[in-house]
């Protein structure tokens, strides 16, 4: 083929991956949207513009034009490898499955017109807010993208690659193509987790008037479609980006880039991915915890009305921003960005250790280990959606029968995936891992894979043990409430230091067993040196995010791990008896407490807005607590959104901020001092001692956080006293501490690690 029109063909990629995977994803939405679909992100206004005339085509012309895409994606995966095909194929399959899900769920019921008049407040609210937050985002990024272009366009370039084609203005070009798409596709993948789940409340609602388990069913289901095409969405995204570059490139061509070297083209989108992932969890985070602060501070604690009573100025908004940041059904908006930056980082950290690997051991075809994140996850789509669709309606509709732990049937579900996630790992690391130079190898990144599946089994049982109330540890956290508030802030503190110990003694044992697996593999470089201990933890990571799909919590630490090896290994060691490499150590640590501690005051500060309108609300209309007069819902809403938009600029901001500046001042200093990696090193230890931070920090918040929370549930349930009793007061207390612990801290602490990893691999240029 001319390359001219190769070159063509590949340029219009990115618009064939928005137009058709869009396309598939939101002809279903359209069709039942009630609102005109202003999705601002990124200020897209040319490409909103063209999908409204897709919508005014004829629906056999636009049928036409879809095959035209999928020829032109697949043709491009077909110049780059069968495995790609493959994959393409997966990703397309599971968007019309996901499809399929949309139709079932819009198809049930929405329950009496009271009921929908709540959902479409909450939908209204919640759409909004969403509009308003990704806008706030969109600008942002531009912003920073002008600033990474700006960086790359002044960098100085190595022969090598300039000889590949690779001078600085494509470089740059690439790097800003690749975080905008990142950031734009997490952006959509929030939409949908947003979108579904205002949707799907009030069916739930309206079900569980008949049945639990079709209650439980709908649930899942609206929870599958947003799973499937976040995940789907991150798998086929880098795919595409991958099969882009290599066409475009003429990627193993003479003269031109190695295909080891080509995922790190790929890093900003991982960057983007979680750009936008960090500033969703803030700003949703800061919203929903200071509307249900305020709300509980001031309805149950002072007035004394129930939870959610319509009584309460604040509890639409604390409604509305549930929805956004998925407690509710479903998923929501920051919870489909973080898990799509989650698979989005992991996919393309281990793309990076493979070809390194690779490249040491001069393995012959290196595509195998390269590709072996997308088919793994490929394969995750499959057995997630046989798990989804494992959860059926067995009673009859109408018939009550007798209530069944929703649990335990989830547990049954995510066992199943289990168990096909072990086989079809087994059946992955034998199609793509296998290679004469070490012909055992794949059998040990079989058993890392395992590793990881297990590890991923026991964060389950551990976290239920340390936050259900069927379990000690909530009960005598209950227990503590009977004498007071402050023993109960203690016993929670308590409970959430001590939840660190299980998980980290796990992660550390599944760690070194998969490194040694690895070292193990009989892959080693030319000099008899065993290479595989890093891409055995990264394996390992892929096995405990392998049934991500189904179970959205299981993206918690896996990809840190890969970003710092990664980091390590580029800066060739990390010496912290260096003094300087040390302070950035320190200050990694610092960055972690600083971080929770300005999320945390966030919504504190946002919260008292929200109880000293309540208040004045309750005192200028004193006939709201004899529904005599209505509560002025907007004015809450309008304050809360206006204060998590606000809010979230700060933590983010020292996010992004920091290994930059940390990486430019001591490269100025190593200059000076004859240590030209000294910028390198810092950060590097910076984000190593800022992940051991983070993953102790994160698991505190987020187990203290829900321990409170269901330790509250299990008084309401009639234990201790019930509702209303000083116990209960004093559990109210417990959960409205917890709630900025475990819906924004703690969430966000997670995302913060990794794209403090995604950002330092793409400002390398300031501080190398």
């Amino acid at each position: 083929m001319p390359v001219q029109l190769r070159k063509t063909l590949c340029g219009q990629t990115a618009l064939v991956l928005l137009f058709f995977v869009c396309s598939i994803i939101l002809i279903t939405i359209f069709e039942h949207c009630a609102f005109c679909f202003h999705f601002n992100i990124f200020t897209c206004y040319c490409f909103l513009q063209i999908f409204r005339i897709f919508m005014r085509i004829n629906v056999r012309v636009l049928f036409m034009l879809l095959l035209l895409g999928l020829g032109i994606i697949f043709y491009i995966g077909a110049s780059t490898s069968p495995i790609i095909v493959f994959v393409f194929s997966v990703c397309i399959v599971s968007f019309v499955l996901s499809t399929y899900l949309t139709k079932w769920v819009l198809s049930k019921d929405e329950g009496p017109p009271e009921m929908v008049q709540i959902s479409d407040a909450i939908r209204d609210g919640a759409e909004g807010f969403f509009r308003t937050q990704y806008g706030t985002i969109s600008k942002m990024a531009i912003l920073l993208g002008l600033v990474v272009l700006s960086i790359y366009l002044f960098r100085s370039t190595t022969p090598q690659q300039e000889s590949s084609g690779l001078g600085r203005l494509t470089t740059a070009f690439v790097t800003v193509a690749s975080f905008l798409l990142g950031a734009l596709c997490s952006g959509i993948a929030g939409y949908v987790g947003m979108w579904v789940s205002v949707r799907a409340n009030v069916r739930v609602s309206s079900a569980a008037r008949r049945s639990a388990r079709e209650a439980l069913q709908i649930a899942v289901r609206a929870g599958g479609f947003s799973a499937l095409v976040v995940v789907g969405m991150a798998v086929i995204g880098i795919a595409i980006l991958y099969s882009t570059f290599y066409v475009w490139l003429g990627v193993g061509s003479p003269g031109a880039m190695k295909v080891t070297d080509l995922p790190l083209l790929l890093v900003g989108y991982g960057f983007g991915a979680s750009f936008v992932a960090l500033f969703a969890q803030l700003g949703g985070g800061i919203f929903t915890k200071a509307a249900d602060v305020g709300a509980d501070l001031v309805g149950k604690v002072e007035q004394g009305i129930p939870e959610d009573d319509p009584r309460n100025p604040a509890v639409i908004a604390d409604l509305k921003s549930m929805i956004e940041v998925g407690d509710n059904v479903g998923d929501c908006a920051a919870r489909g960005a973080d898990l799509f930056e989650s698979i989005a980082a992991e996919i393309i950290s281990a793309m990076i250790l493979g070809g390194t690997m690779v490249q040491r051991c001069k393995i012959e075809d290196p595509s195998g280990f390269i590709l072996f994140p997308l088919v793994v996850h490929s394969f995750d789509l499959v057995i997630s959606s046989v798990g989804i669709f494992s959860i059926r309606n067995t009673r009859d509709s109408g018939v009550i029968g007798t209530i069944e732990d929703p649990m335990s049937v989830l547990q049954k579900g995510y066992s199943m995936t289990i168990i096909l996630a072990v086989i079809t790992f087994g059946l992955c690391t034998r199609w793509m891992l296998y290679t004469d130079q070490a012909p055992s190898a794949w059998l040990n990144f079989a058993l890392c894979g395992l590793v990881g599946i297990m590890m991923a089994y026991i964060f389950v049982w551990i976290s239920k043990y340390y936050t259900d109330y069927k379990h000690e540890p909530v009960r005598n956290l209950a227990l503590s409430n009977s004498t007071g508030h402050g023993t109960n802030i203690i016993a929670g503190i308590s409970l959430g230091l001590e939840s660190t110990a299980l998980p980290v003694l796990v992660i550390s044992i599944s760690i070194i067993s998969a490194f040694w697996l690895g070292q193990t593999s009989g892959l080693v470089d030319e000099s008899g040196n065993p290479t595989g201990g890093l891409f055995g933890t990264a394996v390992a990571t892929m096995g405990m995010l392998s049934t991500a799909a189904y179970v959205l919590t299981m993206d918690m630490f896996g990809p840190i791990a890969d970003n710092a090896g990664g980091i390590v290994e580029m800066s060739q060691q990390v010496d912290i008896a260096i003094p300087e490499v040390f302070i950035g150590g320190l200050l990694g640590s610092m960055l972690i407490f600083l971080f929770s501690a300005w999320a945390c005051s966030a919504v504190g500060r946002s919260a008292q807005e929200v109880v000293n309108e309540v208040r004045r609300q309750f005192i200028e209309r004193p006939g709201i607590m004899y529904y005599k007069e209505k509560p002025d819902y907007v004015r809450c809403v309008s304050i809360v959104a206006a204060a998590s938009l606000r809010e979230m600029i700060k933590p983010g901001a020292l996010a992004i901020i920091s290994p930059v500046v940390v990486g430019l001042v001591f490269r100025v200093l190593g200059h000076y001092t004859g240590q030209p990696l000294l910028g390198a090193k810092v950060v590097a230890a910076m984000l190593m001692f800022a992940t051991v931070s983070g993953i102790l920090m994160a698991l505190f918040l987020n187990t203290a956080g829900g321990a409170w929370d269901n330790a509250k549930k299990y008084i309401e349930t009639g234990a201790l006293g019930g509702k209303g009793s000083d116990c209960h007061k004093a559990a109210v207390t417990g959960d409205t501490v917890g709630d900025p612990f475990k819906d924004t801290a703690g969430p966000s602490i997670h995302v913060l690690i990794k794209m403090l990893a995604t950002i330092t691999l793409v400002m390398a240029p300031v501080f190398l």
